[in-house]
Parts: C-alpha cells; sequence; structure tokens
C-alpha cells in the first residue's frame, strides 16, 4: 500500500491503492530495488523495448499535434501508459491473442500492427483497421468491457480445441470493472478455468470519474478473489515489473501447476498524465499537481536511467534511437496521408440493402465526382 502521505499527495485517500503495496523491481529513479529480481532480458532486448516505449511517446505526440491541427479524427492519448503497453506486448509469445481498448496503440504496435494502421482509421480510412494476416489482434474495443467476456469465449475455445499454449491478453480502464461485461467475464474464466490474462489499466479516472468512485474496493486486484482466481497489483509506470509479471501469469495460464488457475486479473497502478481523448479537458475535473506527481515515476525515464546505469544505452545509442524513431513516425504519417480511398466506401456496410435516401446521396456524389472529378470535388465540398 502507498503510505498516508503519498496517497495524500495524489489527490486521493490511503484506501484508494489498498493494502497490497504495487510489485516494482525499479525505483522511480532506475535503480534495483533491494531483492528485485531482474527479468531475464538480453541488452539487445532491453534497448528494444526501450526504443518501442520511447517511439510509444513520440507516436503520441505527433498524433495528437496532427489531431490539433484537424488532420487526423479524435484520438487517445497513451502517455503515461505506454510503458505497461510495451512491456505486456513484449510478454505474448507470438500466437497469443490481444484484446485492445482504444488506447492500447503500443500494445498493438508491438504486437505485429503498422504505425500506418494506427493512423489510417482516424483520417477516414476503414481500411485501417483491418488485422493483418498472422497477426493475433482484435481490432480495437470502443463500447467499455465488450472485450473482457469475448477475450474469455476465446480463451475458453483454444483450451476446448487443444490449444491451450495460446493464451489471450485483454486489456480494460478501471472503469470497466464496474460494467457488467467485467464480472461475467471474469467469473465464466474462473468457472472454466481458461488461459486468459486480464490486465487492468488503472489510471486513476474513467475520464472525469475518480477510480474511488467507481468502486468501494480497496484495490481492483483483490476483485480477483471473488472469481477464484489470481490477483495481483503491479507498478505499470514500471516497464520490467509489468513485463516481469505478466510474463509469469501467461505461463500459469499455459501451465499451470495443480494449485494455480489459470487465469489472472493484473491491477497495472499507472496515470493517465493527459486528457481521456483529444476532446476532453482534464483540468475541469483534477488538480494539475496529481499529474506532475505521477510524472516523477515517468516509466521512459526509469527505464533509461537504468539502462544508463548499466552501461546498456550511451549518447550514441540514444542518438541512433532517436533518428530511427523519427524517421519511422515521418514515413508513417507521409505513408498514411497519402493514401486515397473511393467516396464510394463510405456507404459500404451500412445496411444490407442502400435506403433510397442513401442511394440519391451517393448518385449525387457519383456524378459531381464525374463532373468535377476528385481534385474538384475537395474543392466544391471546402
Amino acid at each position: 500500500m502507498s503510505t498516508q502521505k503519498d496517497a495524500e499527495q495524489h489527490g486521493h485517500s490511503a484506501t484508494t491503492y489498498g493494502d497490497d503495496k504495487p510489485i516494482r523491481i525499479l525505483d522511480t529513479d532506475g535503480t534495483v530495488l533491494p531483492d528485485a529480481e531482474v527479468p531475464d532480458l538480453s541488452a539487445d532486448e532491453l534497448v528494444s523495448m526501450y526504443e518501442d516505449i520511447k517511439l510509444a511517446r513520440k507516436f503520441d505526440q505527433r498524433a495528437i499535434s496532427l489531431q490539433r491541427q484537424g488532420r487526423i479524427a479524435t484520438y487517445a492519448p497513451m502517455t503515461g501508459q505506454e510503458g505497461a503497453q510495451v512491456a505486456t506486448s513484449y510478454a505474448l509469445d507470438d500466437q497469443d491473442w490481444l484484446f485492445p481498448t482504444y488506447r492500447e496503440h503500443a500494445a498493438k504496435y508491438v504486437h505485429g500492427m503498422e504505425l500506418e494502421s494506427l493512423l489510417k482509421p482516424l483520417c477516414g480510412h476503414r481500411d485501417g483497421y483491418a488485422i493483418p494476416d498472422g497477426v493475433p489482434i482484435m481490432p480495437e474495443y470502443i463500447p467499455i468491457a465488450t472485450q473482457i467476456p469475448q477475450a474469455t469465449g476465446m480463451a475458453w475455445g483454444n483450451r476446448l480445441q487443444g490449444n491451450p499454449e495460446r493464451a489471450a491478453l485483454c486489456h480494460f480502464g478501471d472503469g470497466a470493472t464496474s460494467e457488467g461485461d467485467f464480472h461475467e467475464g471474469l467469473n465464466f474464466a474462473g468457472v472454466f478455468d481458461v488461459p486468459v490474462v486480464f490486465v487492468c489499466n488503472n489510471n486513476q479516472w474513467a475520464i472525469s470519474v475518480p477510480r474511488d468512485h467507481q468502486t468501494a474496493s480497496e484495490t481492483i486486484a483483490q476483485k480477483a478473489a471473488a472469481y477464484g482466481i489470481e490477483g495481483i497489483r503491479v507498478d505499470g509506470l514500471d516497464p520490467l515489473a509489468m513485463y516481469s509479471v505478466t510474463s509469469a501469469a501467461l505461463q500459469k495460464a499455459k501451465n499451470p501447476t495443480e494449485d494455480d488457475r489459470r487465469p489472472t486479473l493484473i491491477e497495472s497502478v499507472q496515470y493517465r498524465y493527459g486528457a481521456h481523448t483529444t476532446a476532453d479537458d482534464p483540468s475541469a475535473y483534477r488538480d494539475e499537481d496529481e499529474a506532475n506527481a505521477w510524472r516523477e515515476k515517468d516509466p521512459l525515464d526509469r527505464l533509461q536511467n537504468y539502462l544508463t546505469a548499466t552501461d546498456i544505452l550511451d549518447d550514441e545509442l540514444e542518438a541512433e534511437i532517436d533518428d530511427r524513431i523519427e524517421s519511422r513516425l515521418t514515413d508513417a504519417v507521409e505513408t498514411v496521408e497519402n493514401a486515397t480511398t473511393d467516396p464510394d466506401s463510405m456507404f459500404d456496410h451500412v445496411y444490407a440493402e442502400l435506403p433510397d435516401r442513401l442511394r440519391n446521396q451517393r448518385d449525387r456524389l457519383r456524378a459531381l465526382r464525374e463532373k468535377y472529378g476528385d481534385d474538384a470535388f475537395s474543392e466544391v465540398l471546402e
């Protein structure tokens, strides 16, 4: 449990975090805590994880800028949460399924999606939602908690088909634990002992509702007891701790001992530094000092400090990483903004048979395009 002083500093009562102190490996300054066990990752793997977290941070900044310029639609920022996203996806095996929300941009990228596909839907390109063949990721979920019973169902199906080595990892926010789908999904997972790991990204706020208004439970992890499964609290701003706990949970999901149940609920204790989406103003409901206190535990800084102290990262390598990231982001934005689509596609998959009013609109659109061409048509709309 966080101390009373820490809890008050973060703007909540001490009971917000519960009695179980979140598992940590790295202290806030990046040093390894006494008796902590660093996961068995090579120097190259650690650098790769760091680069992906930094790429996610830069992607977030670029996406917010693009939205403010009107070049993409409403975007859900992830700064503060990208360390946990990257770490959990690093723990996945290639065949494991990922169930993301609308905020798990980095988790999807690490598990096989391209940066371009993260931006395309926000530019109106429907094909951006398409998952490449062989990439086990479900399309992002917008309704809250609907992915939880679906992840349970897929995991159960894998077990029934004799594929317990394929686990499902399901992300959701703290607000989702107030939805019925959360209770149904976890209860079913516990009863049928399916290979699934639930990751609650407890960023302290469900839009403008604080976590302690969501539930009277002292922690979210303790909710697992009601379903007969394991619940673990982890410092979600510590990428190494998130990787270690998620890896162990996934292995248990696939190969439980006689005393273990397959499912695990991980409460990733973290913070959303910015807005819920670019349509939100967090200053209307929370104190900026609270966010600043959490920024002192920043996942990118902690991992950078650890890698520097262990002589894995230096200025030269940092510069190479920055160059690669800038190149990837530039290429992704250019690819998306140079993409074309058939305007007729906006009428697809709306109805099985178009009603007359939409058919008339489509025909008018076709006539304008035929008369003016696509470039001139854009000018007519403006």
